[in-house]
């Protein structure tokens, strides 16, 4: 287990958290780029899905649904991407992004070299739903 004091994910947020629940948190990630852009993250710190009981697997994979289906609502993406990777932050968490089409790296993962430049207005576009998300999102797990 990595030392939390270095783990970005436990120190610093880098994101607005729209829900903190009792075993999992689900951020919005501050990415001008990628608007809409949230993380399921576990709380305690751990590195694979298999180091949780398959309750706890099951409670992380139903955040994550509702929160791609939250985006897939609010954003109307072209196509949602879904990425527990983890070899910088080994921190159990999971990327929900959502692409677009004319979006600076697609069909490629956003964390490829661009294809294109995003354009301001298109970008601000998507910036504007983000009060939706946020409310769909905290309404799904409000219960």
């Amino acid at each position: 287990m990595t030392n939390q004091i270095t783990c970005e994910l436990c120190t610093e947020l880098g994101a607005e958290i729209i829900y903190q629940g009792k075993e999992w948190h689900v951020v919005m990630v501050d990415d001008v780029h990628y608007p809409g852009f949230c993380r399921v993250i576990w709380n305690d710190h751990v590195k694979e899905m298999t180091d949780l009981t398959p309750a706890q697997r099951n409670s992380l994979m139903d955040a994550v649904w509702q929160v791609e289906q939250a985006v897939r609502e609010v954003m109307q993406p072209a196509k949602i991407n879904l990425a527990t990777l983890g070899n910088k932050v080994p921190h159990l968490h999971w990327h929900v992004i959502p692409r677009f089409s004319d979006d600076a790296h697609f069909p490629l993962p956003i964390w490829a070299e661009p294809k294109r430049l995003a354009t301001p207005a298109m970008l601000a576009s998507r910036q504007a739903l983000l009060p939706a998300l946020r409310k769909n999102i905290a309404q799904r797990f409000a219960a």
